[in-house]
């Protein structure tokens, strides 16, 4: 089984994944893109069971960024680790930045497009979504 690790800009945390990444997008929603200061962050979705820390876990903190979603940080560097939702226990999303090695998978779309940056421009031509794929009709990619 196939395992990748990742770590903050401090080294300070660290954290393994066994098993395969579950889908990856960019996205783009305003929240994504202050907590990672940039047109959109890359992540993936894996199963909680295949997550686990290897260090520094008690210098993660948390903030939870709306009702549903936590998001976890390193309280020295301030580099974004992963995110944690209420009605999904079973589930962590994980920023691809943080991690170290050959990433098997690549991004399936663009996802909240709506809140885009408006001085980014999305010249690829992946699928694009307003919100969560499956939750609503693709909107047209405008480059393809």
């Amino acid at each position: 089984m196939s395992k990748v690790t990742g770590k903050c800009l401090c080294e300070t945390v660290s954290y393994e994944i066994e098993g395969q990444l579950g889908p990856i997008f960019n996205c783009h929603c305003s929240k994504c893109r202050r907590w990672h200061g940039a047109a959109f962050r890359t992540r993936a979705s894996i199963r909680s069971d295949q997550f686990r820390w290897l260090s520094g876990e008690q210098n993660v903190t948390t903030y939870p960024s709306s009702e549903n979603v936590t998001k976890h940080f390193c309280r020295t560097c301030g580099s974004p680790l992963i995110s944690t939702y209420k009605d999904r226990p079973d589930v962590i999303g994980v920023p691809l930045g943080g991690l170290e090695g050959d990433i098997q998978g690549e991004p399936e779309a663009h996802i909240f497009i709506a809140s885009k940056a408006s001085w980014h421009q999305i010249t690829d031509s992946l699928p694009q979504f307003d919100s969560w794929p499956g939750s609503e009709s693709r909107v047209r990619n405008t480059n393809a």
